[in-house]
Parts: structure tokens; sequence; C-alpha cells
């Protein structure tokens, strides 16, 4: 038990915050949906409660993959957070099926709502609560990236980070982003509603965020499915090869793979360098490379291989002609 708290404190804490207060804001939700009706808000209250449970997943899943290696699990638990994330789209995918068939039902069968002044508190609060959600992932995100830009920065450049982003980060930013557009989309349609005799405007944004959870569902699970197969880093193969080869005992780097296992970097690479060194001194260039790949950002361990240099000069070129054979 004292083994699983610590790993839990080790989780993703914009996961952890975001389950809380997507928790929070599915109970208020719910309860203005059971008092008013409101299909919008019921879309809203659904939204929630999947970004809740997945978020709780995820943190769950990130702590764990946390686990060192064992006996039975040599490689380690680092593909566990992929795993955790295309189980918990599934919650997501059910909720938004839900909610898209409810729209129908309301644009079908358009009904008018009570709880005008209450769906609008509501919502305009779940807005806020989840629009800090949303900027605590784009800092963490920032943070990952090893960023140290503040303020206004954060919103612009979070974005261009956000691929690079760990799973679990990137799933919480593109959940709460999602939620913060829907509840807006919520809003309008309630106003709409309200003050027009157009009461489909519910049913149609309701179906509108169902949909944007539906692609949620769709770019998590392309991406984890990714991760859990084992995806190579191909811009961090390109660095840790330039890298090595600046090493004035490594004659050419013959092949580098970096295999992502969930936060995780594994390297395996094989260099070549003169066939006179003995082998305490091939020993000294291989702690050496070890270290210079380790003090890399995310890389947890490195397998090298050494070979008798042929003469003949194969990296960067070996790279170039790897990347255009797999494509």
């Amino acid at each position: 038990m004292g083994q699983l708290f610590k790993l839990l404190k080790t989780g993703n804490k914009s996961a952890f915050l975001a389950a809380i207060v997507n928790t929070i804001i599915a109970i208020i939700k719910g309860g203005a949906y059971f008092m008013t009706g409101n299909v919008a808000m019921f879309a809203e209250t659904m939204h929630s409660l999947g970004d809740a449970a997945n978020q709780f997943f995820v943190f769950i899943g990130s702590a764990l993959s946390k686990r060192g290696a064992t006996g039975r699990f040599p490689n380690g638990f680092g593909r566990l957070v992929n795993l955790v994330l295309l189980g918990a789209v599934l919650i997501v995918g059910i909720m938004s099926f839900e909610t898209i068939k409810e729209g129908f039902t309301h644009i079908l069968h358009p009904a008018e709502s009570t709880g005008f002044v209450i769906n609008l508190v509501v919502l305009g609060a779940a807005v806020i609560l989840e629009g800090f959600v949303l900027f605590k992932a784009m800092k963490e995100i920032m943070h990952e990236a090893g960023d140290t830009s503040s303020g206004a920065a954060v919103l612009v450049k979070s974005f261009g980070y956000l691929p690079k982003a760990k799973p679990a980060t990137k799933l919480v930013f593109m959940e709460d982003m999602v939620a913060t557009a829907g509840g807006l989309l919520a809003i309008i349609a309630i106003i709409i509603s309200h003050y027009t005799t157009f009461h489909q405007a519910e049913g149609i944004a309701s179906i509108l965020i169902g949909l944007m959870m539906f692609f949620v569902v769709g770019k998590v699970f392309l991406d984890n499915a990714a991760g859990a197969l084992g995806e190579a880093d191909e811009e961090m193969e390109d660095k840790i090869g330039d890298l090595v080869l600046s090493d004035p005992d490594v004659k050419d780097v013959v092949d580098v793979t970096v295999i992502k296992e969930g936060e995780d970097l594994h390297v395996e690479m094989e260099v070549e360098v003169d066939p006179s060194l003995t082998v305490a001194q091939a020993d000294d260039i291989k702690d050496r490379l070890e270290e210079k790949i380790l003090s890399e950002k995310g890389v947890a361990d490195v397998t090298i291989e050494f070979d008798e240099d042929d003469g003949v000069q194969q990296w960067p070129d070996h790279r170039k002609n790897k990347t255009e054979t797999e494509k």
C-alpha cells in the first residue's frame, strides 16, 4: 500500500486537478439539468462526467506507469498510461453517443426548458472553472517543453508544444479545451432558445458538443494506439545521433532507435569505433556516451553496441534513407 501511495504522488497533476474540478462541475450541472430539463445542460453534464472519469483514470495510469521493471515485465510499465487512455476514450465515446442522441430527440420534439437564469449561472461558472483547468494544462505543457514563458505567451505557445506533451497532459488539454468551447456553445444555445421560438437550438448545441467529444476520442485513440504499439521518436533519434557523432572517439553512427514507452524514451544504437581500442577504452567510451544520452530529457535507459570502423560514413545519410524508406 505504501508503494501505491508513492506512485500516486508521481501521477500527472493536471489530470488529478481536472478530475476533481470536473466532478464538481458534473454534480452542479446534473442538479441544474434535473431542475430545468434543459437538453444543452444534459449534454454538458454528460461531457463533464466523461471528462472526470477519463481524467481520474489518466491520473491513476500515469502514476502506475512510473513503476520500475520487474522480472515478469522487464521493460517496465511505461506503456500502461497508453493502455489506460485507450480504455478511457471508450467512456467519452459512450457519453458522446448519448449526447448526440439526446440532441436529435430534442430537434425532433422541441420543448421550451425552464430555469434560464440557473442555466446561465451554472454554465458560466463551469466555463470559468474549465478555463482555469485548461490554463493549468497549458502551463504544464510549457513546463514539459522547458519553456519558462508566462502570461499571455502561454496561451499561444502551448499549442505549438502540444505534439510533444505527455499523453496525460495532452488529453487534459484537449478535453478541457472542448469543454470550455462546449460550455460557451451551450450558453449561446440557451439564450437563443429563451429569446426566440427556435427551441431546436439546444438540440443542435447538444449534437455539436457530442461531435467535439468524438473528435477528442478519435485523436486520443490514434495517439495512444501508436504509443501502445511502441512509436519511434524520429526527432530524438536525429538529436542523439548527432550528439554521439560529435564524440571524438566515435567514427560513425550505424543506427539509432528511440522508442516511446509512455512518458519515457528507450534508446538503442550501434556505433563504429577504432578497432584497435582495448576493452577498457571501449568501456570508458560507452560510459561517457551513456551519460550524455541519459542527460537528455525523457531518456530512461540506453543500449549501445560497438562495431569496428569500416571507413564508410553512414550518418546522417543513413537517417535520411531510413526516413525515406518508411515513407
